[in-house]
C-alpha cells in the first residue's frame, strides 16, 4: 500500500517531513499517530466522509498532520493563502462549507478579524496558543486515542484559485470514495514516473503549502515514502545551502526563483553543489526562454515543465531535451487534447494565435459558481484556464499570455509576457509587470512596472536605457513607451503576479 500508515509499519523512525529551518522532524510514525488522532476528532466533531474542512497555516509540520487527517477522513480540505484579507478568508469558508476551521496560533491577529465573518455553524479550531473564543485543536487532537477510524477512506483537497484576475475560484472534483493508498493516476505519472520519486527521494519544497503543486507534491512523497524538505519561506542562497546540506534529489521551484537565483554573483552560485538534484519541476508562470537556458547550463538537463491549473481539465509535459528542441514550449499534452481557438469560435491551425483549450480531459466545476462554471467551456464542451497560445506542427504548445492580459492599443493585440520576457534579463530588473494603461489616443498604452535589483537605483535615465533595451530585441509597438517603478511587485508567494492589483491602480487613478 503506497500511504505514510504503510510506511509507519515499515520505516517508524524515517522522517517524513523536515523543517528546514528549525530542523523540526516528522517521522512516519509520529505523523500516522498524529493523523489518526486528528481523523479521530473530525469524526467526533460529526464530519463524515465527502464533507468540508479548512485550514490556515504558515509552513508546518502542524499543517501537514490536518491534512493527512483530512485525506485518510475522506473530507475535502480546502487550505487558505496566510496573504488573504479576514474578508477573503471568510469568503472561502463560508463558500466551500468548511464544518471546521483550524487556524495556527502565529495567524491569531488575522484570526481575530474573523469575529463575527465566519458562519455560524464553522467550528474554530487554534493550534499552539488558542485566543479566546477559538477551542484548542492540539488539546482536542492530544485527548484522541491513536487509532485509525472505523471508517477510512481517500479525501482530497479542494482548493481556490489565487484570484489573480478576480475573487478566488474554488475548484471542486467528484467525490471518489477510495480506500486508503489509492493514488492520483495523473500524479503518479508526474511525480513518480516523470521526476522519478521514490522511498529514496529527498524532495526540496520551498514554495507555500497552501498552492495546488506543493501541497500535491509534498502528500504524494509521502504516500510514495521519502522525505520532504520544507522551506518555511523561499530564499535563493538558503535554498541552494539545502540541496548541498541534504543531498536532495528533487525539488520543484516556479519561475521567479530562477531569476532571483540568477541575480546572486557567481561565486556565490559556484558555492553550492547541486549535483544530487535529479528531477527540478516547474510551472505555475511562464518562464522567459533565457532564464530556462541559464537554468540549464547551471544544473542540466534535469528540468521538468508543465502547464496545468488547479482545475487539472488538462496537461502539458516538456522534458529539458524536448524543450531544448522547441525552446519556449511548455510542452506536449499529457492529459487532455489541446485545442487553439480563436476569437470567431473556429479551431486555428498550426502557428495560428487563440485561447487555448482542452478536450477530453477531466471535468471541473467551480463550486457555488455556475456562471463562471459555464463560461470556462464552449459549445463544443472544451475547458480552457484563460490563457492563450499556439501549436507547432510537433504538437507543442507556446503559451502567450493570459487573455485577460492582453493590452489593444490603436487595434493592435499586444501581449505583455513579450516584454516582461525581455526586461526581466536587464540586470538592473528584479521583477517586472507590463500592462496597458489609459491613453486618449490609442485607447492603451503600454507600461513597465518595474521592480529593481539590489544596488540599482530609480532615474529617469534607467527608464529610458530598460525602453531602449526592450526595442532593441522587440518591435517597438510590443515595447513600453513609459516605466515606472515599485519597491516591490504584488506577486503571490506562488510566483504569480497579481496584475489586477496594478491594472486597477492605473485605470482609477490614470498617470502618463
Amino acid at each position: 500500500m503506497l500511504h505514510p500508515s504503510h510506511h509507519a509499519l515499515t520505516h517508524p523512525d524515517k522522517p517524513a517531513y523536515v523543517m528546514a529551518g528549525s530542523g523540526r522532524t516528522l517521522s512516519y510514525r509520529a505523523l500516522d499517530e498524529a493523523s489518526n488522532r486528528g481523523a479521530q476528532l473530525l469524526r467526533q466533531l460529526g464530519l463524515k466522509a465527502g464533507e468540508h474542512m479548512a485550514l490556515l497555516f504558515e509552513n508546518s509540520l502542524r499543517f501537514l498532520e490536518i491534512c493527512w487527517a483530512a485525506q485518510r477522513s475522506g473530507l475535502y480540505y480546502t487550505a487558505i493563502s496566510t496573504h488573504l484579507t479576514a474578508d477573503e478568508i471568510a469568503y472561502i469558508v463560508a463558500d466551500c462549507g468548511a464544518k471546521v476551521l483550524v487556524v495556527s496560533d502565529r495567524l491569531a491577529a488575522l484570526a481575530g478579524r474573523l469575529e463575527g465573518a465566519l458562519p455560524a455553524s464553522t467550528q474554530r479550531y487554534m493550534s499552539g496558543h488558542a485566543a479566546p473564543n477559538w477551542r484548542s485543536w492540539d488539546a482536542a487532537v492530544a485527548a484522541q486515542p491513536a487509532r485509525p477510524i472505523a471508517d477510512p477512506v481517500v479525501g482530497q483537497d479542494m482548493l481556490y484559485s489565487s484570484g489573480t484576475t478576480g475573487r478566488p475560484k474554488g475548484v471542486k472534483s467528484a467525490f471518489r470514495n477510495e480506500p486508503l493508498g489509492t493514488l492520483s493516476p495523473l500524479l503518479t505519472l508526474l511525480v513518480q514516473q516523470m521526476c522519478g520519486v521514490g522511498a529514496d527521494s529527498v524532495y526540496l519544497s520551498p514554495a507555500p503549502l497552501y498552492h495546488a503543486a506543493p501541497l500535491r507534491f509534498n502528500m504524494m512523497v509521502a504516500s510514495l515514502g521519502g522525505t520532504s524538505i520544507i522551506m518555511e519561506k523561499f530564499d535563493p542562497e538558503p535554498f541552494l545551502q539545502l540541496v548541498q546540506q541534504h543531498r536532495c534529489t528533487q525539488t520543484q521551484l516556479v519561475p521567479t526563483m530562477f531569476v532571483r537565483m540568477l541575480k546572486l554573483p557567481a561565486t556565490t552560485r559556484a558555492r553550492y553543489d547541486v549535483s544530487s538534484l535529479r528531477a527540478a519541476v516547474h510551472a505555475a508562470a511562464p518562464c522567459p526562454v533565457d532564464v530556462k537556458q541559464q537554468m540549464i547550463d547551471w544544473w542540466g538537463p534535469i528540468f521538468v515543465e508543465y502547464y496545468a491549473g488547479t482545475e487539472s481539465n488538462g496537461v502539458t509535459i516538456a522534458s529539458s531535451e524536448e524543450w531544448l528542441a522547441h525552446r519556449g514550449t511548455v510542452g506536449r499534452s499529457l492529459v487532455g487534447q489541446i485545442r487553439i481557438v480563436g476569437d470567431d469560435g473556429a479551431e486555428c491551425a498550426v502557428g495560428q494565435t487563440g485561447q487555448v483549450y482542452f478536450s477530453g480531459g477531466p471535468q471541473f466545476e467551480y463550486h457555488n459558481d455556475p456562471e463562471r462554471t459555464r463560461a470556462a467551456y464552449n459549445a463544443q464542451g472544451w475547458s480552457t484556464l484563460g490563457d492563450v497560445g499556439h501549436l507547432d506542427a510537433d504538437g507543442y504548445l507556446y503559451l502567450t499570455d493570459r487573455k485577460a492580459y492582453m493590452i489593444i492599443s490603436g487595434g493592435v493585440n499586444i501581449y505583455p509576457q513579450e516584454a516582461e520576457n525581455v526586461l526581466v534579463n536587464h540586470p538592473a530588473v528584479a521583477d517586472v509587470a507590463v500592462l496597458g494603461v489609459p491613453d486618449e489616443e490609442m485607447g492603451e498604452q503600454v507600461k513597465a512596472v518595474v521592480q529593481l535589483a539590489d544596488g540599482h537605483l530609480p532615474s529617469p535615465a534607467l527608464a529610458e536605457e530598460l525602453i531602449a533595451f526592450c526595442r532593441q530585441r522587440l518591435s517597438p509597438l510590443k515595447c513600453p513607451r513609459s516605466v515606472d517603478f515599485e519597491a516591490e511587485l504584488p506577486r503571490t508567494p506562488t510566483g504569480k503576479l497579481v496584475k489586477r492589483q496594478l491594472r486597477e491602480r492605473y485605470w482609477k487613478q490614470p498617470r502618463s
